[in-house]
């Protein structure tokens, strides 16, 4: 394809000229272009041998030009040839993809700027094995001829390379399976055929017509330039690997050569050619319409590296010269006993910038896509200030990271100015649209907060503020959520509570209900104690909320904070290991005290039906409940209060325990062993118990009573095979029961104290 404009705009500020070639080669994907030929209809590629002879059928041997005559002699030219009225070429983008090789050959073999090339077709040829044509040259067969094209469609073969003579040394041109391999070169030039050691060549050949440019003046460099950056911003770009359409590029970045610090950016000061090149490339910019600002880039490279010949010896390391070499990770140096090979992986971000008379300046985090960059110094060529050498791993490794800093100037056309820097710093974009919305600009607003949605996606809490003012405003539900979408639950506060009623005013409160759903997706608040943040942040938003009169945000949010909590109860009372049951249940006393609070009636009564069924342990959640409250008992509390009070009464009416009664109940993960010990725990008399057991039955045993927390000591008699475990219940199970029944008459008087 045509060199980018980006290079060419580098060529350009590096001020200097193209090299020129008298051939040159591209290749272009072999589904672009169709071919039919008459009596046969279409030839499917990649051409193999069935339908290469079905195309040899309808062809006649090819002769060459000798002046003025037309011979035939197979010493010189073995070929067969499809004269070019058999031919039909087509595709959708067939001719597009043409068009722009032809500008693409025009330039690399230095033709006028302005000029056009057009391309004849002249034949359609095919070699089988043995076939070639001798060094030849191409007759001009018409005045505007200047070169020949041969496009070698995509077949499957050995040899017929095509070698061209240019100027002075060959240059060897091989077909493609898969590719259309095009190739131009001036007709003068002496080319030829190599024999075809198996299978079948195709190709097709055309005239290249030189159609002459109008007598214009030579633009300069500023208009040169101008030129290249409108061409960059309205060429669609296709991703390296895969094709995708990336669309037409948003910015262009061009790195200086020197390093610069905030102030001397700012105030312009550039050093040697930076100079020249800054002033072109802003007066170039200012032509084409459009913004610019000088930027920092921070640039990782990683490399694949060889070792130097020093310390590589037969395919091994010689780790002792590798250790006599300076440290890889000392900033600022560079190990040379590494030889760059090739770049693997490379990141380009700009982390500040500032308007060319800088008054305006901001840190900003922007990542450019290779298509986005363009300099005339490569950046390997610039002495990195940190490297970091990975040695070879067996699987990875041999591989240098080297990080840099760059100066650049950023160029975006002024239609897209907004999408530009609202991508590298949320906040200017948040201000620009209040800008715009206070100015009644409601439309234009729109559009540009429609634009955010590609790349608005890692947004900090600092931002939340003037993002719901912008929703609120933009006076559009769509467009509203495309700006507050990307927020996490976690960053509201209490101080939201007014945006968010404008919101549910603007909106409506289910759509406001919607958007805090989204929020709090799970993948969003990894590694957050999301029921510490709910209650101390959530809970006194939803206060706020009904002091603006936006209850039924309020209760939603209410309702999420109960339902992290109603998972932690759940996981607390399917503990078996009664003290870390109890201990857990009584830490979630002081969130569900702070949740009834929050609550509407309505919940507050779900909250209380949903506890009552159950089991009586949940009393050590109950009585920190009650013990937490703050406000005046509402209906939920003293339904829990009342469910409470019923519980410890039944539980101190149980019957103490007898002193023989050594009973215990328990239920284990229900496998035999478990259901073994079981009969043993639920024996009235029987205190000990031993037990042959295998090492794996042994361990599940013990590992069943400690997380239980039953009162049974568990040891192991290591004698004989299997060894024996010994089990034994211990005073505990009374002790416990006495202490539990005393704590319960305790909570019990509380209780009748504080709710009379």
């Amino acid at each position: 394809m045509p060199k980018p404009a980006r290079d060419r705009l580098a060529q350009l500020l590096a001020g200097t000229e193209p090299a020129r070639a008298d051939s040159a080669m591209l290749r272009l994907p072999g589904n672009v272009l169709t071919l039919e030929v008459a009596d046969l209809g279409l030839v499917h590629t990649p051409i193999r041998a069935a339908q290469a002879k079905q195309l040899i059928a309808v062809a006649r041997p090819a002769g060459y030009g000798r002046g003025e005559q037309t011979l035939s002699d197979t010493s010189v030219r073995d070929t067969w040839e499809v004269a070019p009225d058999r031919v039909r070429l087509g595709g959708p983008s067939w001719q597009t993809h043409l068009d722009a090789a032809l500008e693409h050959f025009r330039e690399e073999l230095g033709l006028p700027a302005g000029a056009r090339l057009t391309a004849e077709l002249h034949s359609l040829l095919v070699y089988g094995k043995g076939q070639f044509f001798l060094p030849h040259q191409d007759s001009e067969k018409h005045e505007e001829m200047v070169a020949s094209l041969v496009v070698m469609l995509p077949s499957v073969h050995t040899g017929g390379e095509l070698v061209v003579d240019d100027a002075g040394s060959e240059q060897v041109y091989g077909g493609s399976r898969d590719d259309l391999v095009l190739v131009a070169f001036y007709a003068d030039r002496r080319h030829e055929v190599r024999p075809v050691r198996s299978g079948y060549r195709v190709t097709l050949t055309f005239n290249l017509l030189l159609t002459s440019p109008s007598e214009t003046s030579e633009a300069g460099p500023v208009e040169k330039a101008s030129s290249c950056l409108t061409e960059h911003f309205t060429t669609r770009v296709f991703s390296k690997y895969g094709g995708r359409d990336l669309g037409e590029p948003t910015r262009l970045a061009f790195l200086l050569d020197h390093e610069y610090t905030q102030g001397g950016l700012a105030a312009g000061r550039f050093k040697g050619a930076d100079a020249g090149r800054v002033a072109t490339l802003l007066a170039a910019a200012q032509q084409a319409g459009c913004q610019n600002m000088l930027a920092l880039a921070e640039i990782r490279e990683t490399w694949d590296v060889l070792p130097d010949e020093d310390t590589w010896q037969g395919g091994w390391y010689d780790d002792e010269a590798d250790n006599n070499e300076a440290d890889d990770d000392e900033p600022g140096t560079d190990n040379d006993a590494h030889q760059l090979n090739e770049l693997i992986d490379d990141e380009i971000t700009l982390d500040w910038w500032t308007s060319t008379d800088g008054s305006e300046a901001e840190t900003i985090r922007l990542a450019m896509d290779e298509h986005e960059v363009c300099m005339v110094t490569p950046t390997e060529s610039i002495t990195p200030y940190e490297t970091e050498y990975e040695g070879y791993m067996g699987n990875y490794g041999n591989t240098l990271d080297r990080w840099y800093r760059r100066a650049a100037v950023v160029v975006w056309p002024q239609e897209k100015a907004f999408a530009v820097r609202a991508e590298a710093g949320s906040a200017w974009g948040l201000r620009s649209l209040l800008d715009r919305i206070d100015a009644g600009e409601l439309d234009g607003a729109r559009a540009d907060a429609a634009s955010l949605e590609p790349f608005w996606t890692n947004v900090g809490p600092e931002v939340l503020t003037p993002a719901l003012r912008v929703a609120a405003g933009l006076d559009d539900a769509v467009i509203a959520r495309v700006v507050v979408a990307p927020f996490r639950i976690q960053m509201l506060t209490a101080d939201h509570a007014p945006l968010l009623a404008a919101l549910a005013q603007a909106y409506g409160d289910p759509w406001v209900l919607d958007l805090i759903g989204r929020w709090q997706s799970p993948n969003r608040v990894a590694g957050l104690d999301q029921l510490t943040w709910a209650t101390e942040t959530l809970l006194p938003l939803c206060q706020k909320l009904r002091q603006h009169e936006v209850s039924p945000i309020a209760d939603g949010c209410a309702d999420l904070v109960w339902r992290l909590l109603w998972n932690r109860i759940d996981m607390g009372m399917a503990q078996k290991h009664p003290e870390r049951r109890h201990t857990y249940l009584a830490e979630l006393g002081e969130p569900l005290a702070r949740v009834l609070e929050a609550a509407s009636d309505e919940l507050g009564t779900a909250i209380a039906e949903a506890l009552r069924p159950l089991d009586d342990n949940v009393v050590e959640l109950l009585v920190p409940v009650l013990r937490a409250h703050r406000l005046p008992p509402n209906p939920a509390l003293l339904a829990i209060a009342h469910d409470c009070r019923d519980r410890l009464t039944r539980l101190v009416g149980r019957p103490a325990r007898a002193g023989g009664d050594w009973s215990i109940t328990w239920t284990g993960c229900g496998c035999g062993l478990c259901d073994r010990l079981a009969e043993f725990l639920a024996a009235r008399s029987e205190r000990t118990h031993e037990w042959p057991l295998a090492t794996p039955g042994r361990q599940h045993i013990h590992q069943q009573i400690d997380a239980s927390g039953l009162p049974v000591r568990h040891t192991t008699r290591r004698q004989g095979r299997p060894y024996t475990l010994l089990l034994a219940k211990t005073k505990d199970l009374f002790r416990r029961e006495d202490e539990v029944r005393r704590q319960t008459l305790s909570e019990l008087a509380w209780l009748a104290t504080a709710f009379e």
